[in-house]
């Protein structure tokens, strides 16, 4: 790293020393833990302006449910109520179902609703469902060529929205510093997040 470099990690480093970020990693949590925590740091953050959960797929409703869809739908309607609740948004990080892999060769198999994995409660009792989509293949050529530094492109796809547009926002990623960053803005890679 160059002086300027390790310059910047530092400064970012003491931002974020005093961000109020908050991070449980509470394995295996149920909604109601989850629920439970978040009030409590409401209490003493009333300033919490956002609760992210990563992922949806490793929590558990905490009750007796059938199977697997039933529960994932519990877990997004107690997340929607908690968010009015708490009056803040919460992103729900989820995965994808490997029904994707069977589209391989359609326009790269780009993510749809119906791919959001074990229920289709998630999508709707979100608000908003958005995918960060980049084509395979594309990905190793440009690696081959050195072209990640320059960026590698990548579409945020807004595939639903309750209050607004759907469609896609043309991003470039830059792999090297892990950073999304829209294309309407052409800044060099150097000057991106510090």
């Amino acid at each position: 790293l160059s002086k300027r470099e390790k310059e910047k990690i530092h400064s970012a480093a003491k931002i974020l020393a005093t961000a109020p970020i908050h991070i449980d990693d509470t394995p295996n949590i149920s909604i109601a833990e989850l629920r439970s925590k978040a009030r409590r740091l409401k209490s003493r953050e009333p300033n919490l302006s956002l609760l992210v959960v990563d992922y949806l797929q490793l929590m558990h409703s905490g009750g007796r449910i059938e199977n697997r869809q039933q529960e994932v739908a519990e877990i997004t309607r107690s997340l929607k109520a908690l968010a009015r609740e708490l009056d803040l948004p919460i992103i729900a990080l989820s995965q994808l179902s490997r029904q994707i892999e069977q589209r391989r060769g359609k326009k790269q198999a780009r993510p749809m609703l119906s791919d959001l994995r074990e229920s289709g409660a998630i999508e709707q009792d979100a608000d908003i469902v958005m995918f960060i989509h980049r084509e395979m293949g594309k990905t190793e050529r440009e690696e081959e060529d050195g072209a990640e530094n320059m960026g590698q492109e990548a579409t945020l796809i807004i595939g639903k929205h309750r209050n607004g547009p759907t469609g896609d926002i043309r991003l470039v990623f830059f792999k090297d510093i892990a950073t999304f960053q829209s294309l309407s803005r052409d800044l060099p890679p150097d000057d991106v997040g510090y």
